[in-house]
C-alpha cells in the first residue's frame, strides 16, 4: 500500500512559499530540524520553510517521513571534475540565452553568478550535463507500484532504464564525443523497455532522442502491444503520466527540451533533501510511507521558475537543483490556475557500487545514483513510486554506469520491436 492521497494545498500557499524563499536568498539560515530529527505529518511544519509545497504536502498526508542526517560531501568523479577543467572556460550561451554554444563535455558553468541575468538557464544547462551520467547506464528490472485511493493499482516492471550521451563524454570511448554526434546532432538516447509485467502491457516500450538544435524538438517512439504498432509521438504525449506510471519530461527530474522554457532564478537557500540513502534496492514500504522514511539532510538548492514559451508547451514548474551534484530532488508543477498540479521526488544514493553483491559495477570512486522516486498527479489522484533497481530485482549489480553497457542500437526502434517479440 502507497498511503492515502495528500490534500491538495490551499491556492495562497503557493505563492506565499515561493515568496519565502525569494525573500529567503542564498544568506538564509536554518533552526528548525538537527541531525536525528524525524519529520513525520505530526511536525511536519518543522520542515515548512526547508522543502518544496510538493515535499511539504506529501509529509503532510503522511507519505513521506524523513530521518534527518548530518550533510555529507559528495565528490565529482574525477573524470568529470577533469573535462570540467579543461572545457568549461569554452561554454556559452547562445546569441538568443536559450541554447549551448563550444560544449564538450563536463559541466558548462562551474560558477554560478546569482546576480547574472542568465544565471538560471546556466543552472539548467547544469543540470542537463550533471556529473552523474555523463556516458551510458543501464538498470535493469526496475519497477514502479501506481496506486489510487490509497490501494495499488498496477504494478509495472521494466527490463532496462537505460541512456547512451553522444556529447559530455568523459569515462568510456568515444572521449569525449561520439563521432555520430556530427551527423546525428543528437545529445543523448534513452530507452525504457520492454514492459515485463503486467502481461496485459508486455512488450511496450519507450525511445527518445534530444537534439542539440533548440528549434528541433525530441525525438520519441513507443510500440504498443495491444495493437502492436510501433508510432512516433509528439512532445505533449511525453508530458503525460499515464501509459507506463510516469510523465517522460519528469523522468528523474526535470527532462523537458530546455530551449522551449523561460527560466527565472526564484532564489538559492539550505533545503532538505534525500541525497545519501540508505537502501539500495529500496524495500517496499509498509503502511503509508513510500519513502521508508529514507536519510535527508541540508542542502543547497536553486530553485528555478520554468515557464513554457508557448501555449500548449505545458505548464509551469519550480525546479529545485542541488548546487553541487546538480540533481534535483523534487520539482512541483502548477496548473493554469496556480493550483500544485503534479509534485516529483528523487531519492539519491552516493557509494562505490549501487548494490551490497554487486561483482561487476563497482567503481573506484564513489558516485551518486537514484534508488527511487515519487510522484503525485493531483488531476488524477495517482501515487506512483518507482524503484531504481526494482524491489525485487533479478540482477546483482543495480546500475551499470558508465561501463559500456548499452550502445546506441540498443535505442533504435528496430531493438524496440524485437525485444517485444
Amino acid at each position: 500500500m502507497l498511503g492515502k492521497l495528500p490534500t491538495p494545498l490551499p491556492r495562497v500557499m503557493i505563492p506565499a512559499v515561493i515568496a519565502v524563499f525569494i525573500l529567503a536568498g542564498s544568506g538564509w539560515s536554518v533552526a528548525q530540524v538537527s541531525p536525528g530529527d524525524t519529520i513525520t505529518s505530526a511536525n511536519v511544519g518543522k520542515v515548512k520553510d526547508l522543502v518544496s509545497p510538493g515535499v511539504y504536502q506529501m509529509v503532510s498526508a503522511g507519505n513521506v517521513s524523513l530521518k534527518v542526517v548530518p550533510t555529507g560531501k559528495i565528490d565529482w568523479p574525477p573524470p568529470y571534475k577533469d573535462a570540467t577543467e579543461k572545457y568549461s572556460a569554452q561554454v556559452s550561451l547562445s546569441p538568443d540565452h536559450r541554447s549551448l554554444a563550444g560544449y564538450t563535455a563536463g559541466l558548462p558553468f562551474p560558477k554560478i553568478d546569482s546576480n547574472d541575468p542568465n544565471a538560471a538557464v546556466k543552472v539548467m544547462w547544469n543540470s542537463q550535463f550533471r556529473p552523474g551520467l555523463s556516458d551510458d547506464y543501464d538498470v535493469r528490472f526496475t519497477n514502479c507500484d501506481i496506486a489510487k485511493g490509497g490501494e495499488v493499482i498496477e504494478s509495472i516492471q521494466f527490463g532496462h532504464y537505460a541512456g547512451y550521451s553522444l556529447a559530455g563524454r568523459t569515462e568510456v570511448q568515444p572521449l569525449p564525443t561520439d563521432p555520430d554526434f556530427s551527423q546525428s546532432n543528437r545529445y543523448w538516447l534513452f530507452g525504457l523497455y520492454p514492459v515485463l509485467q503486467p502481461a496485459e502491457l508486455r512488450g511496450a516500450a519507450l525511445t527518445r532522442f534530444r537534439f542539440a538544435d533548440g528549434s528541433k524538438p525530441d525525438e520519441s517512439w513507443v510500440w504498443n502491444p495491444g495493437s502492436r504498432r510501433l508510432r512516433q509521438v509528439d512532445e505533449t504525449m511525453l508530458r503525460d503520466a499515464s501509459g507506463l506510471g510516469w510523465a517522460p519530461d519528469r523522468y528523474l527530474g526535470f527532462n523537458s527540451k530546455l530551449e522551449e522554457f523561460d527560466y527565472k532564478l526564484l532564489g538559492q537557500k539550505q533545503m532538505l533533501g534525500c541525497f545519501h540513502a540508505a537502501h539500495s534496492p529500496q524495500p517496499v514500504c509498509q503502511a503509508n510511507d513510500p519513502s521508508c522514511g529514507e536519510n535527508w539532510e541540508m542542502r543547497n538548492l536553486y530553485a528555478i521558475e520554468a515557464n513554457p514559451r508557448t501555449a500548449n508547451g505545458g505548464s509551469k514548474t519550480i525546479v529545485y537543483i542541488d548546487s553541487e551534484t546538480w540533481f534535483s530532488p523534487y520539482l512541483d508543477t502548477y496548473n493554469t490556475q496556480g493550483q500544485l498540479d503534479e509534485e516529483d521526488l528523487y531519492l539519491l544514493a552516493y557509494d562505490d557500487r549501487s548494490m551490497p553483491q554487486a561483482t561487476v559495477a563497482i567503481y573506484p570512486f564513489k558516485r551518486q545514483f537514484p534508488v527511487a522516486a515519487v510522484s503525485f498527479d493531483a488531476g488524477q489522484g495517482v501515487l506512483t513510486k518507482c524503484y531504481l533497481p526494482g524491489s525485487d530485482t533479478q540482477d546483482s549489480e543495480g546500475w551499470y554506469l558508465n561501463l559500456g553497457t548499452v550502445d546506441k542500437p540498443f535505442f533504435t526502434t528496430r531493438a524496440l520491436v524485437t525485444a517485444a517479440h
